[in-house]
């Protein structure tokens, strides 16, 4: 399980193709703390390590990985939001995050509000996935607070040290994120399809 709190950015410094794998390498100053087998998540995508080298590790990612987030966009280069697992003792600062991406959006507005950014993403809603007002949602891993939610589109504000301290410095419109809806909002919706066949997730 993850919280949403970015620890730190790392760099991809190279990709390769096997099939319908993608092998990822990153550069990071967590690679000396790592070990293999470890789970790390990489803009909301949970991903193992499957390898060590000076200065960083290396994870893969299968098809259905690629198809359900940016990860398969990823180019040498890129910084990517790094989040380890959350200590069973630790605090749950920002809320659950499984790492388990339910599907990208794209940035359609980033606004400068001089001391803040407001970020806005719009999403396929028939995937049947939903946001609240004022609730959470994790963008490429990182815990945010909803507002201006609607059927299919939703707003964040962003302050200045996770617009320093995350890859959302380099996001802007027309770019693609990975989306993780609230968990508990998700039974939700879950256990109401159940007990009421024709529910469908308000628009």
């Amino acid at each position: 399980m993850f919280t949403g709190i970015i620890e730190t950015l790392g760099t991809v410094s190279a990709l390769e193709r096997e099939g319908g794998n993608l092998h990822i390498f990153i550069n990071s100053d967590l690679s000396e703390e790592l070990k293999i087998d470890q789970s790390v998540s990489h803009n909301g995508v949970c991903l193992t390590v499957v390898g060590l080298h000076v200065g960083g590790y290396q994870v893969t990612a299968i098809d259905e990985t690629l198809q359900k987030s940016n990860i398969g966009d990823l180019r040498v280069g890129d910084l990517v939001n790094l989040e380890r697992c959350t200590p069973a003792s630790g605090r749950l600062d920002g809320h659950i995050v499984q790492g388990h991406v339910d599907q990208t959006a794209t940035c359609i507005a980033r606004v400068d509000q001089e001391g803040s950014w407001v970020y806005t993403f719009q999403y396929d809603s028939t995937l049947g996935n939903m946001t609240v007002e004022k609730g959470s949602i994790a963008v490429n891993g990182i815990s945010l607070t909803v507002f201006n939610a609607a059927y299919d589109s939703f707003s964040v504000a962003i302050i200045p040290y996770t617009f320093d301290h995350t890859n959302l410095h380099q996001v802007s419109a027309g770019d693609v994120v990975n989306l993780e809806f609230d968990i508990i909002g998700k039974y939700v919706a879950g256990w109401l399809s159940r007990q009421q066949p024709s529910y469908q997730a308000p628009l």
